[in-house]
């Protein structure tokens, strides 16, 4: 008898677990699907290696056996960094993949041409690869997890670092013609209020530009004394050569996303960018000084494994093996419950999770009103080397 009713029992469960899968677009007792655009190719092709950095983590949760008995099938399309290809992959991801939800889709361009699309299909965007300031409005965008600190608070921690080296001096700004560069921008002129007339010169440069020697050249002429990037590797790049090519030194910051020791300073010359500053939130694999770190150890025999030729001092690798933690973390909190509805509500519930390879101090944390993973970052100089980091981790606030 007593087996009778345990295989009753059992029966039940089962039938409890599919008729939740079935309730849930895209989830199976065995799987979930999971969508994600990201710039494989294109002019900013640097980025798409979070993307991979990505998959290569869910194919390890996969051979692991999966979470909670399911594996995650993560479909992934390349949109080259343009919006309209971010669009119709992003419609087919969910009228023909039928995915589950979106998450970590990589650039503001992108995120910004599917939200409308996503939003009418309620179709939640989970901790997609922006640090847009639009996006971080939790009543505008109900439905949207970010995956990077906002720009307006980078731009601003950037804003105050020049003041208090050089409180007189006047910042040129180099910046993408998007809501990626202009929330630099407009952050810079937040913090310098009424002095940002005489203390800003801002010059901007297109994706499709093929240089931005042109516009160096021109910021050079006002005379700055300090220098702020805010764009992506393959223009970074670019810019700190011409600088070095006309031997202009000064004070120079430039963003997260642009700061790639592998994909930015490699091709300059490691030693020809010393003093670079930047503001980060995740260790360097390189750097000697995480050697015998045991997240940093875990990551780079993670790599070894599912990541075989990876340039490790590319940033991007280890921002998408973060991310990976992190859908793994929303999936597990979700339990059997992966509606949409659930997946959503665990979204904006992720609480004091500490990634093993963020820098010390550095937690997720998210809420019915903070939308943002990371509202935390940490100053660092670049010393020809490795990243020196200095002074204490700053907040959003």
């Amino acid at each position: 008898m007593s087996r009778i009713l345990f295989a009753a029992l059992a029966a039940s469960l089962t039938l409890t677990t599919a008729a939740v899968a079935a309730d849930a677009p895209g989830v199976t007792a065995t799987e979930i699907k999971v969508g994600a655009t990201f710039p494989f190719s294109g002019p900013a092709s640097a980025l798409g290696n979070a993307g991979k950095g990505l998959i290569a983590y869910v194919n390890q949760i996969n051979d692991r056996g999966g979470i909670n008995g399911r594996k995650i099938n993560l479909i992934t399309y390349d949109d080259a960094y343009s919006p309209p290809k971010a669009v119709e992959h992003t419609r087919k991801l969910i009228e023909s993949d039928e995915v589950a939800f979106m998450f970590g889709q990589l650039g503001t361009p992108s995120n910004s041409a599917t939200n409308k699309y996503l939003t009418g299909k309620k179709i939640p965007s989970a901790f997609i690869t922006t640090g847009a300031t639009k996006f971080t409005d939790s009543k505008e965008y109900p439905l949207t997890t970010t995956s990077l600190p906002s720009y307006d608070t980078e731009g601003k921690v950037y804003a105050k670092y020049f003041r208090a080296e050089l409180p007189n001096a006047k910042v040129g700004i180099l910046y993408q013609n998007d809501d990626f560069g202009k929330d630099f921008l407009n952050a810079m002129k937040a913090s310098y209020k009424d002095e940002a007339a005489t203390k800003l010169v801002a010059i901007p440069y297109e994706v499709a530009d093929p240089t931005v020697d042109s516009q160096v050249v021109n910021l050079k002429a006002s005379a700055p004394d300090a220098f702020l990037f805010a764009g992506t590797p393959k223009f970074a790049a670019q810019a700190l050569r011409k600088m070095n090519e006309m031997g202009w030194k000064p004070l120079t910051v430039v963003n997260f996303v642009g700061a790639s020791i592998g994909a930015t300073f490699v091709p300059v010359g490691l030693d020809k960018v010393v003093g670079v500053v930047t503001a980060g939130f995740q260790k360097e694999p390189t750097d000697p000084k995480w050697k015998d770190d045991q997240g940093v150890k875990d990551f780079i025999a993670f790599a070894q494994k599912y990541l075989p030729g990876a340039d490790l001092a590319d940033q991007n690798y280890m921002f998408g093996y973060q991310q990976g933690m992190i859908l793994e973390q929303l999936i597990k909190q979700s339990g059997n419950d992966l509606s949409r509805e659930n997946i959503l509500k665990q979204s904006k519930s992720i609480k004091d999770l500490t990634l093993p390879t963020a820098l010390p101090g550095i937690k997720v944390n998210t809420s019915e009103t903070v939308n943002q993973a990371y509202t935390q970052l940490q100053l660092q100089k670049w010393n020809g080397k490795s990243w020196d980091q200095f002074g204490s981790v700053l907040k959003a606030d």
